[in-house]
């Protein structure tokens, strides 16, 4: 969830300022790794869920403040655009039957969330892109109330000067000019928290960047957007361009994107921190009253705020975390590939194989990013988001392999270890490792059952595109409140 920002506007004298409190952070930051101030102990985790809203056709509902005080529950709270919300899931120990917990702990918020959104006319739906999301939903007079989202928008714009651009080629072919940042709103995410000491990070960061693109492809949920069926999860593509303060001059430089996969394998968390400061000019120079220095000097944890709240505009797929809670420092990584949904039980199966995955990976004798080019990582992202469970990819010792057979043979076995040196149940592990199977073996994730669904809407007798993207998530929410996994669901 992004910092609440003031309605304010910024000046020449507010950047240098900022930018120069960024660089005292950075020191202080490096200061606190060298004398070993973070917390250590046992991994945590935590879950953010973007949820959709809609309402009883199955169309945009732009009403996220009135959900929001029907909800009336501090785990929610409002997203960019005004037919989003999301849920922060409560962190907890990685060991025992920890999914079985969150799986609880989500739908018992999701349930009463439902009914309480129900009294405003609204819905709540968890896919990677709204199905029925038109273009003319997608404009400035969406934005949420958030200053935040406001003084975010203006930034980019005003950077860019110029209106962006979408352009994404799939089955079918998009062209798009907008003058505003809400069709980031129509990406909705998982973004996974692991929790980690800083001697760790960079494996664990490495691994996460090793598997992003085949997460994307086994849990592929946004093939729509603005009617148009483009990639299997056209989020990926999506949120790059949709936030990209680049005019084409300066792309043709070499200039980096605010949505960046990297392009190296790293060392330390330093590392992403000091290219933050070092590729980007800031998007919200605020700066807070903390001297982070003297708060060192204390003994106590220092909030390093602009150095967080720059960290929250540069939008990598697995973005480092700096957070300080009951007064301890600590350092996550956020992976935030994954679409949202389509069920409950989804999520935590496309969560507990990531977190498997990326222990085992990142424990290894050998580890994965010494055996592969950061560029085949990369490839492997836009391969995954392009093709989903027909994507084809790269890993070592295999070579080009279906992304499909990889899992079963090689990551479902490493993502069942790792689940176990963590600690995990092995039933809680099994029962979720086996969906992730599953969807393999039927070539059925919530990406192509959605296009197979409109398909066939189509094809007996539903003419208008428009109309059988309204039926599909019709029959898609349906499904999604029964949790049953999606490689089950029956088509329309």
């Amino acid at each position: 969830m992004g910092k609440d920002v003031p309605a304010i506007v910024v000046n020449r004298r507010d950047r240098r300022a900022y930018r120069d409190k960024v660089r005292t952070c950075l020191d202080v930051l490096a200061r606190m790794l060298r004398e070993d101030r973070f917390e250590a102990g046992s991994q945590h985790v935590g879950l953010e869920i973007e949820v959709n809203l809609v309402d009883k056709a199955g169309c945009p509902a732009m009403n996220n403040s009135q959900v929001l005080t029907a909800i009336a529950d501090p785990a929610w709270a409002p997203e960019l655009g005004q037919f989003n919300v999301e849920i922060n899931v409560p962190p907890a120990a990685l060991v025992g039957d920890v999914f079985t917990g969150l799986e609880s702990t989500v739908r018992g918020f999701i349930a009463r969330a439902g009914v309480r959104a129900e009294t405003t006319g609204s819905r709540l739906v968890m896919v990677g892109i709204l199905p029925t999301l038109r273009q003319s939903d997608a404009g400035e007079h969406a934005i949420s109330a958030n200053p935040r989202y406001r003084l975010l928008n203006d930034q980019i714009l005003a950077a860019r000067g110029e209106e962006m651009r979408i352009a994404i080629e799939g089955p079918e072919r998009l062209i798009a000019y907008v003058d505003n940042i809400l069709p980031e709103a129509a990406c909705t995410s998982l973004q996974c928290h692991l929790q980690v000491s800083p001697e760790t990070f960079a494996s664990y960061w490495n691994a996460a960047q090793a598997v992003a693109g085949l997460q994307v492809a086994i849990g592929a949920n946004a093939p729509y957007l603005f009617g148009h069926e483009l990639w299997r999860e056209t989020r990926i593509t999506l949120f790059e361009q949709a936030t990209d303060t680049r005019p084409e001059e300066i792309k043709s430089q070499g200039v980096r994107p605010r949505v960046w996969f990297g392009d190296r394998w790293i060392t330390s968390v330093f590392d992403l921190f000091e290219e933050n400061l070092r590729y980007f000019p800031a998007l919200l120079p605020l700066s807070e009253d903390e001297d982070p220095l003297a708060v060192l000097e204390r003994g106590e944890a220092p909030e390093l705020a602009e150095l967080t709240l720059h960290n929250g505009t540069v939008y990598r797929w697995n973005r480092p975390v700096y957070a300080v809670v009951d007064g301890k420092p600590h350092l996550r990584v956020e992976n935030r590939v994954l679409p949202a949904g389509p069920t409950v039980v989804d999520v935590m199966a496309n969560a507990a194989f990531y977190y498997g995955l990326v222990h085992e990976l990142a424990d290894a004798d050998r580890p994965v990013w010494s055996q592969m080019s950061f560029s085949a990582a990369a490839a492997n992202l836009t391969a995954g988001a392009r093709y989903g469970l027909d994507a084809e990819v790269y890993w070592p010792g295999v070579g080009v392999v279906p992304v499909t057979e990889l899992t079963l043979r090689a990551l479902l076995p490493l993502a069942a270890k790792g689940l176990a040196r963590w600690g995990v149940d092995e039933a809680d592990a099994g029962r979720l490792l086996s969906i992730i199977e599953q969807r393999c073996l039927t070539g059925r994730n919530g990406a192509s059952w959605q296009v197979r669904s409109v398909h066939d809407l189509q094809g007996g007798g539903v003419g208008d595109r428009r109309e059988a993207l309204r039926l599909m998530t019709q029959g898609y929410i349906e499904r999604m409140n029964t949790n049953e996994p999606v490689h089950t669901w029956p088509m329309m």
